[in-house]
C-alpha cells in the first residue's frame, strides 16, 4: 500500500477538513491548544495529523504508515537547501532547509491570529522528473489584493516515484 493511499481523494478530503475553511482551521487550533502532546510555537509538520484525526478515521489504515512516511519526507527535505523566503510579510526569514521552510509555513498558519487556512495536496513524482526518487515540497501563499499578509497556504507534498510492483 505505502504512499499511494495518501494521494487519494478520501485522504486529502479528510486532512483538508482540518485546515479549510477558516472555521475548520480555528477548531483545529483550539484542539491542538488543548492537547498536552503539542506546543504550537514549536510545531513541526507531521506532529499534528494524528491529534486532529484519530488513527481509526484514516482511510485504508493509512495512519499506521504515517510515522515512517513522514520521517522519510522530513529527512529528504532536511537534506535540501532552501533559498525561498517564508512569505511576503516575512521576506527576511529564509529557513536553511526545505524542511525548515515547511515547518515555518505550518507554524505560521496555526499560530497566526486569526489562523491561516491550508489546503494540502499530495502527489507523486513522474518517473522522468528530476530527483524523482526524493520528496519535494511546493508552498504557495495566496494573498488578497496587494496585501502582504497571507490568507491561504497551498501545500503540495510531492512523494518519490515508486515503480509499480510486478
Amino acid at each position: 500500500m505505502g504512499m499511494r493511499v495518501y494521494t487519494g481523494r478520501p485522504f486529502k478530503d479528510l486532512m483538508n477538513a482540518n485546515y479549510f475553511p477558516l472555521e475548520n482551521m480555528k477548531k483545529s487550533v483550539k484542539k491542538l491548544k488543548a492537547s498536552e502532546n503539542i506546543h504550537l510555537p514549536t510545531l513541526e509538520y507531521g506532529q499534528y495529523h494524528l491529534i486532529l484525526t484519530p488513527k481509526s478515521k484514516w482511510p485504508q489504515g493509512s495512519a499506521k504508515h504515517w510515522q515512517k512516511e513522514k520521517g522519510r519526507a522530513r529527512l529528504d527535505l532536511t537534506n535540501q537547501p532552501n533559498t525561498t523566503p517564508l512569505s511576503k510579510d516575512e521576506p527576511k526569514v529564509v529557513p536553511l532547509t526545505r524542511c525548515a521552510l515547511l515547518d515555518a509555513c505550518v507554524r505560521k498558519c496555526f499560530n497566526a491570529e486569526p489562523p491561516i487556512p491550508m489546503k494540502t495536496n499530495i502527489i507523486t513524482h513522474e518517473p522522468t522528473d528530476r530527483n524523482a526518487d526524493r520528496h519535494e515540497i511546493r508552498l504557495e501563499w495566496e494573498y488578497e489584493g496587494d496585501s502582504k499578509t497571507p490568507t491561504l497556504l497551498n501545500l503540495t507534498m510531492v512523494c518519490p516515484h515508486k515503480p509499480a510492483k510486478a
